[in-house]
Formats: structure tokens, C-alpha cells, sequence
């Protein structure tokens, strides 16, 4: 899928986020990356097989600082 040089990540590979967005739609809450992998403002990842990946946000940027 990707035309890009060098090739972004595939879908499966372990850095697919690292792919290029070809569409951006952040009233909807998801962009497309050109790999296929759809992510998700919550972090979430829809990948082109169907497979979901559950949301990875790191704990600091959910609970926010106690200073």
C-alpha cells in the first residue's frame, strides 16, 4: 500500500503507528494511516485484517501530574 521511500511500517509490524496519515478526520476521533491501520484518539488501533489493538495511552498522560 505505501508508495513512500523508504516504505513506511507494515500493518503488523511493531512501530505501524510510524506510517504517514493520508486521512485525518479529528471530528470523528481517527485517522488513516497509508499502511491501512486505523488509529484512534484514544490510542486505539484498528489494523486492515479486522484485529483491534486496545488502547496504550501511558498512565501519565491519563491521570496527569500530582505536583
Amino acid at each position: 500500500m505505501c508508495a513512500h521511500n523508504p516504505p513506511c511500517p507494515t500493518a503488523m509490524a511493531p512501530d505501524r503507528e510510524a506510517a504517514r496519515p493520508v486521512a485525518h478526520r479529528p471530528e470523528q476521533g481517527w485517522s488513516l494511516l497509508c499502511n491501512g491501520v486505523r488509529v484512534f484518539e484514544d490510542t486505539g488501533e484498528l489494523l486492515p485484517d479486522g484485529h483491534i489493538v486496545a488502547p496504550h495511552r501511558s498512565l501519565a498522560l491519563t491521570v496527569g501530574s500530582a505536583a
